[in-house]
C-alpha cells in the first residue's frame, strides 16, 4: 500500500513538472515573438528613445506580485499549523545573486533595444539565434551541461545561420540609415546575445548553488527581484539621459497617436514579463540549454510576423538562414525524443522529483 501511494505521488509529480514546463514553455513562445515586435513598432512610428525600451523589458515586474500572491494564499490554505509558509522565502545570498542577475540583465536589455532600433525585427531575430551557442559554451563552462551530437549540430547550425544572414543581409538596410549604424545595430545585437547566453547558463548555477531549495514560487520572487535592479540601472540611465523630460513630447509626436503611445509603453512591459517568467521557468523546470533553445525556435516565428505586419523585405539569404535554424531545431528535438526512447529501452529508472528537490542547497 505505501509503495503503491508512492509511485502515485511520484506520478503526480511528474505530471506537475510536464505541465509547469509546458506552460513557461508558452510563456516564453509569447514574451519571445511578442516583446520584439512590441518594441520594434514603437522604433518604426517615431518613437526614438533606447534607455526607456530597455526599462520596458523589466518595468512589468509589479505584475509578478499576482501570481506570487495566488501562490502564497494556495500554500497558506494547504498548509499545516506547523509548515506556514513565510509572506517572502528568499534568503538574502538568494537576493544578492539574483540582484547581480538583474544588473547584468539591465545592461543585456541595453545592447538589446539599440540594436532593435536600428535593424528590421527579420534581421534581429535571426541574428540573436547566436545566443544559443553562447549559452551552450557558458553552460558547459558553467554547469557542466552535457551534449550530443544532435544538440551539438543544432548549435553549430543555428549559428552558421546567422553568420550567413551577418555577411550578406546588408541589402535590407532601412531608409535613411547609414552603414555605420547598421554595423552597430549588428553588433549590439551580437553583445547581447553573448551577455544573455552568459546570465542564462548563470541564473541555473544560482538555483543548483542555493542553500535554499529552490520551488517555483522561489522562482517567480528571483525573477521579482531581479527585474527591479534591471529597471533600477535602466532609470539610472534615463535619468542621465534626461528620458523623462521628453516622453510627454515624444507621445505627442508619435505617428500612430499619443493613447497609441502609451498602450505600446504599457504592451511593452507586460510582453516582456511573459520572456523573463518563461526563461526563469524553464531553467528550473530542465535547463538553461532548453530555455535558450524554445528562444531560438522562435525567432522564425517573430521573422514570419514581422514580414507579414511590417511588410519587412525576405531576400534569399534571410530563406537560407531560416532552413538552417528550422534543421537545427529539428536536429536538437530529434536528439532529445532519441535519447529518451534510449532510456526507456534499457531501463533507467525516470525522474521522481520535482525540480525544487533536485536544486536544493549542495555541500
Amino acid at each position: 500500500m505505501v509503495e503503491e501511494e508512492r509511485r502515485e505521488e511520484n506520478k503526480h509529480k511528474r505530471t506537475l513538472k510536464k505541465a509547469l514546463l509546458i506552460l513557461n514553455s508558452i510563456f516564453l513562445a509569447i514574451g519571445t515573438s511578442g516583446g520584439a515586435l512590441v518594441m520594434r513598432l514603437y522604433f518604426i512610428h517615431g518613437g526614438k528613445r533606447i534607455w526607456l525600451s530597455s526599462l520596458l523589458e523589466t518595468a512589468g515586474f509589479p505584475i509578478i506580485l499576482i501570481p506570487i500572491a495566488i501562490s502564497y494564499i494556495y500554500q497558506h490554505v494547504i498548509a499545516t499549523r506547523a509548515t506556514k509558509p513565510n509572506l517572502v522565502s528568499m534568503k538574502p545570498p538568494l537576493f544578492f545573486a539574483s540582484a547581480a542577475v538583474g544588473i547584468l540583465t539591465g545592461l543585456d536589455d541595453y545592447l538589446y533595444a539599440y540594436g532593435v532600433s536600428l535593424l528590421p525585427v527579420s534581421t534581429f531575430s535571426l541574428i540573436q539565434a547566436t545566443h544559443l551557442a553562447f549559452t551552450a559554451i557558458f553552460a558547459f563552462i558553467l554547469v557542466k551541461q552535457r551534449f550530443t551530437p544532435y544538440s551539438i549540430n543544432s548549435i553549430l547550425l543555428l549559428t552558421v545561420a546567422a553568420v550567413v544572414l551577418g555577411l550578406h543581409s546588408s541589402g535590407d538596410r532601412p531608409a535613411g540609415e547609414s552603414t555605420k549604424q547598421y554595423v552597430i545595430g549588428f553588433v549590439m545585437i551580437v553583445a547581447a546575445a553573448a551577455l544573455y547566453g552568459f546570465v542564462l547558463p548563470l541564473v541555473e548555477l544560482v538555483y543548483k548553488k542555493s542553500k535554499q531549495t529552490i520551488t517555483y514560487s522561489l522562482v517567480m520572487e528571483f525573477q521579482l527581484v531581479m527585474s527591479f535592479f534591471a529597471t533600477l540601472f535602466c532609470t539610472i540611465g534615463m535619468i542621465i539621459n534626461n528620458d523623462f523630460k521628453v516622453i510627454a513630447r515624444e507621445a505627442r509626436e508619435y505617428e500612430l497617436g499619443e493613447t497609441k503611445y502609451y498602450v505600446v509603453l504599457v504592451w511593452s512591459a507586460i510582453t516582456w514579463q511573459f520572456f523573463y517568467l518563461g526563461a526563469m521557468g524553464v531553467i528550473f523546470c530542465s535547463s538553461s540549454l532548453l530555455s535558450g533553445i524554445i528562444i531560438a525556435v522562435f525567432l522564425p516565428v517573430t521573422q514570419a510576423l514581422a514580414v507579414v505586419f511590417y511588410k519587412e523585405n525576405f531576400q534569399a539569404e534571410k530563406g537560407v538562414a531560416l532552413v538552417l535554424s528550422l534543421w537545427g531545431f529539428v536536429s536538437y528535438f530529434y536528439g532529445e525524443i532519441k535519447q529518451e526512447r534510449k532510456k526507456n529501452m534499457e531501463g533507467f529508472p525516470q525522474e521522481t522529483e520535482l525540480p525544487q528537490q533536485t536544486l536544493s542547497s549542495t555541500p
